[in-house]
């Protein structure tokens, strides 16, 4: 790692905490649309399901096949959601391991010059 002194650090601490701000917003608006997702498709396999004529497997089947596009839809938003959320998770690690480089770099400064001379 290249020098860095305490200002570069807080500088690092502030936009990482900035991000993990702004990322609240992206986690929940894309868990909005992953359930908006999943319940268009409920609805539209229970719809496919009740026109559906036949015994109750072949209706299953008939559903599964004419919800092809809402499944996937949902599955996308899902996708979506949990790279967000996993986005989070990584930006709360990479705060930790700048807020534990500050302590070294506080520590380290703390201790220059000490012992030097007498």
């Amino acid at each position: 790692m290249p020098d860095i002194n305490p200002v570069q650090i807080e500088e690092a601490i502030r936009e990482c905490a900035s991000r993990i701000s702004r990322g609240v917003t992206v986690c929940s608006n894309t868990y909005s649309a992953f359930l908006e997702a999943d319940r268009a498709y409920d609805r539209a396999y229970a719809q496919a399901y009740l026109a559906a004529d036949g015994p109750a497997h072949e209706r299953k089947y008939h559903a599964e096949l004419a919800t092809g596009d809402a499944r996937e839809a949902r599955d996308l938003a899902d996708v979506t959601y949990r790279h967000a959320e996993r986005t989070a998770k990584a930006l709360d690690a990479e705060l930790r391991a700048w807020q534990s480089v500050g302590a070294s770099v506080r520590q380290m400064y703390g201790v220059a010059g000490r012992g030097e001379g007498a």
